[in-house]
């Protein structure tokens, strides 16, 4: 299948975001101001069969320090872009640029070592191990005292710290996501990919998990989350992107998509409907 060059919709420039009464975390650096992204992903076609793209010529890019939400419905190529990005999945047209170096092609483990986590929907914790097992696991690629970092995990996450000792499979669902997040950030990334990460949740764990994400974020990392609650993603974003048929639909400030009437009619209806 051919794959075409894609744009999307532009609703306005990029803006700083509010601030925020939560406290930074400690371990993380506050991000300088940089005009050159971080992360770049230009007409990017992939998919997991040959000749049958998912991805079809997708724009994507997230400067330092950014909270970059992508949504769209099921089967738009949310999930495919961030296994891309990630090396999971190979484009077979396209560049992907991380941090100034071509990453397209490379392989995960390569691309952590460049400084990005990625925490994927499912799968994402060794249920055998402890929690405190998880998070070694985590920094498999650091030669540093892991202790020192376990505890500003602990920190971070003070219910994971109880059960440092218990099996990850026994955590509830969201006490596996912050256990997830927290094996990611024992290797203290520049960019999280998060996919999904409120997945099967309760209201309640949803909104814990993604207060985390945001407190994560006013930290200094950047983040790309993408998420099937569109609303609540685009309210915590900086900026966001509207992905379709594996393109780039629309693109603006997490604001503007919300309040976009055409965002919202084809993307946010059901979301307005129960509200």
């Amino acid at each position: 299948m051919n794959c075409p060059p894609a744009s999307s919709a532009s609703l306005a420039p990029s803006a700083s975001p509010a601030p925020s009464a939560l406290c930074p975390l400690p371990f993380l650096p506050l991000p300088m101001p940089d005009s050159s992204p971080l992360l770049e992903v230009q007409n990017v076609c992939a998919g997991y069969i040959k000749d049958l793209d998912i991805l079809q010529g997708v724009n994507f890019k997230i400067h330092p320090g950014e909270l970059v939400a992508v949504i769209g419905p099921n089967g738009a190529g949310k999930s495919t872009l961030a296994k891309t990005i990630f090396g999971l999945l190979t484009p077979h047209t396209g560049s992907i640029v991380f941090k100034d170096k071509s990453i397209a092609g490379l392989k995960s483990d390569q691309i952590v070592q460049l400084g990005m986590g990625y925490i994927p929907q499912i799968a994402n914790v060794f249920r055998s191990l402890t929690v405190e097992e998880n998070l070694e696991m985590g920094a498999f690629v650091r030669h540093v005292p892991l202790q020192p970092l376990k505890e500003e995990i602990f920190a971070t996450f003070p219910a994971l710290a109880n059960r440092r000792k218990q099996r990850a499979g026994t955590l509830s669902g969201g006490e596996r996501q912050m256990l997830a997040m927290g094996k990611a950030l024992m290797l203290k990334p520049s960019l999280l990919l998060l996919d999904e990460p409120s997945a099967a949740l309760s209201p309640i764990l949803v909104n814990t998990v993604l207060e985390q994400v945001k407190r994560i974020n006013q930290s200094g990392m950047a983040i790309v989350l993408v998420e099937q609650n569109a609303r609540k993603a685009l309210e915590m974003a900086d900026r966001g992107y509207v992905l379709e048929a594996g393109r780039d639909r629309f693109e603006g400030r997490g604001i503007d998509l919300l309040n976009n009437p055409k965002v919202g009619e084809l993307y946010l209806g059901a979301t307005t409907a129960h509200e």
